[in-house]
C-alpha cells in the first residue's frame, strides 16, 4: 500500500488499483464473525496458497481422479498469476479465510480462483468477498466467472448473485483464459453485464 499525493491510499497495480477512501479495507460484519477485505502482497502468498489447497480438496468429490491437482496450486504458479492479476483476501482475526483474484482482460473482468477454506464456508465470506471485488471493477462491460461443470456450490452462488451462464462457455474460455486443454473441456462460465457509467 503507498500512499498517493493527496493522502489517499492505492492497492494493486494499473487497473487493478483500489484508491481512496480504504472503505475497502475497512472491517464488515458476516454472521458473528469481523471480517477484513484487502489486497495480497508476496508476503500473503503461503497463507493464500494453504486456503487454497484445502479448500481444493473437495475437487475430488466431483472430478476425475485424472483432473485432481495435488498440490491445487504452488507458491510459484500462485506468484505468476498475482503478475496478471492482483489477489485479494478475506481476513477473520487476522487470519487468512479466503480468496480471490481480479484479472482485466480486454473488455471483461475476470474473478478468479475463489477458494474459502472448509470450516468458514457458507457463512457468507465468498459472497461478501465475491461483492467487494465486483464493486472494484470498472471501464468494463462485464465480469466472467469460470468453474467446473460439475461444481454445482460455485454455480448456485453465481446464480444467486445474478450471473448467467455464457451463450457460448468454449469460446469465452478460449479468449479469456489460458487454461490446460482438459480443465477447459470439464469448464464452463457464467457472466454478468454491467451498468455503462461504471
Amino acid at each position: 500500500m503507498q500512499p498517493e499525493q493527496n493522502g489517499t491510499y492505492c492497492l494493486g497495480s494499473d487497473r487493478d488499483a483500489v484508491c481512496g477512501d480504504i472503505e475497502y479495507l475497512r472491517e464488515v460484519a458476516v454472521g458473528e464473525a469481523r471480517v477484513m477485505v484487502r489486497a495480497l502482497g508476496a508476503s500473503d502468498g503461503l497463507a493464500a496458497v494453504t486456503v487454497i489447497n484445502t479448500a481444493a480438496e473437495w475437487y475430488a468429490e466431483f472430478l476425475p481422479a485424472s483432473e485432481v491437482n495435488e498440490p491445487e496450486m504452488t507458491l510459484d504458479s500462485w506468484a505468476e498469476e498475482a503478475r496478471r492479476m492482483t489477489w485479494y483476501g478475506a481476513f477473520e482475526g487476522g487470519e487468512l479465510v479466503a480468496v480471490m483474484g481480479l484479472e482485466y482482460a480486454g473488455d471483461a473482468a475476470l474473478l478468479r480462483h475463489a477458494y474459502v477454506l472448509p470450516d468458514r464456508q457458507r457463512q457468507g465470506i465468498a459472497s461478501m468477498l465475491h461483492q467487494r471485488l465486483e464493486r472494484q471493477v470498472h471501464g468494463v462491460d462485464r465480469i466472467i466467472v469460470g468453474t467446473y461443470t460439475t461444481n454445482y456450490k460455485a454455480r448456485q452462488a453465481l446464480e444467486k448473485a445474478g450471473y448467467r451462464p455464457s451463450p457460448d462457455p468454449e469460446a469465452v474460455l478460449r479468449h479469456y483464459y489460458d487454461i490446460p486443454e482438459d480443465r477447459l473441456q470439464s469448464s464452463l462460465t457464467y457472466e454478468k453485464h454491467l451498468d455503462r457509467d461504471r
